[in-house]
């Protein structure tokens, strides 16, 4: 796979019709992350959704494959499929048992079944549950207008009401974790830190199970503050001298250092990792000490 080219990759994945009696979303996911496993990040999909009959799920396939075999000459398809009804399932499963032709993947029963077999219950079988609209919904949307209203340091006289509090030189990743902790639906604070601004006093009050201290390497920080200089101008280019000296660099992170030190915050470094990454790990030492609930639908 290594020696072909991206745009011979890409030709060798197939199309892969998404089946399912909601919107196919999670089924989109999985297909897409499936893809990208074989260096095709956005594989052709062809979406069949709000099915609301076997029969019409048959009539499609059967449609597709001969159109396939009129094209390409070749009558073999890729399906992925989430049908929550089992009036749909149930007759498809047992005639994709008898059509070789097709290659499908069931994306979401042996899930449901597994969580049925180890709670007892039976699920609720209706489309669609991931995109109903409830409190963690609202909760989220909460999260984000928070986090907005106090990235970079704005508002310090709200950071005791934060869920997670996070500090760091500028360049270490406080706004992207920011946005990415809310979207799970914390409220996030950001502080920048800099030797020559005290940081707000408000710093002290907060609970240090939710104060984070991002840290990154000298060389890391330098690298991605001269690439940043790069792109930028007016201002930035007035303290370019200071904000990208290697020195000022080694004293601005040994300052936040000592503070995140005093304020006895979790450190975890952010070089050479993606967001989400570092953002799981943040949120494994934040749930130690303030687990989540489990929400349930009424």
């Amino acid at each position: 796979m290594h020696n072909r080219t991206p745009d011979e990759r890409a030709a060798r994945v197939p199309t892969i019709h998404i089946v399912s009696d909601s919107i196919g979303e999670t089924a989109q996911v999985v297909a897409r992350a499936a893809a990208a496993q074989f260096g095709v990040t956005n594989p052709r999909l062809e979406i069949f959704s709000k099915v609301r009959s076997f029969e019409e799920v048959r009539d499609y396939l059967l449609a597709h494959a001969r159109h396939h075999e009129d094209v390409l000459g070749d009558d073999r398809m890729l399906v992925m499929y989430t049908l929550v009804n089992a009036e749909i399932r149930e007759p498809l499963q047992a005639f994709l048992a008898e059509t070789p032709n097709i290659v499908a993947v069931d994306v979401l029963t042996a899930a449901v079944d597994a969580v049925s077999q180890m709670s007892g219950m039976d699920p609720i079988g209706k489309p669609g549950m991931l995109r109903v609209v409830d409190r963690n919904y609202f909760k989220r949307i909460g999260a984000l207008e928070f986090t907005i209203a106090h990235d970079d340091g704005r508002a310090p006289e709200d950071l005791t009401k934060a869920d997670i509090v996070l500090l760091g030189v500028s360049r270490s990743s406080k706004t992207p974790l920011s946005i990415y902790l809310a979207q799970q639906g914390l409220k996030v604070a950001n502080v920048p830190l800099d030797p020559s601004t005290e940081p707000p006093a408000q710093l002290f009050e907060v609970d240090r199970t939710r104060l984070f201290g991002l840290m990154i390497t000298p060389e890391v920080l330098l690298d991605i503050r001269k690439k940043r200089i790069k792109k930028a101008a007016g201002k930035m280019q007035m303290i370019a001298k200071d904000y990208a000296d290697p020195e000022y660099i080694y004293r601005d992170l040994e300052a936040s250092r000592a503070l995140m030190r005093r304020l006895g915050c979790i450190v975890v470094h952010t070089e050479g990792r993606a967001v989400e990454e570092t953002a799981q790990e943040i949120l494994r030492y934040y749930e130690r000490s303030h687990p989540s609930t489990t929400d349930i639908l009424e």
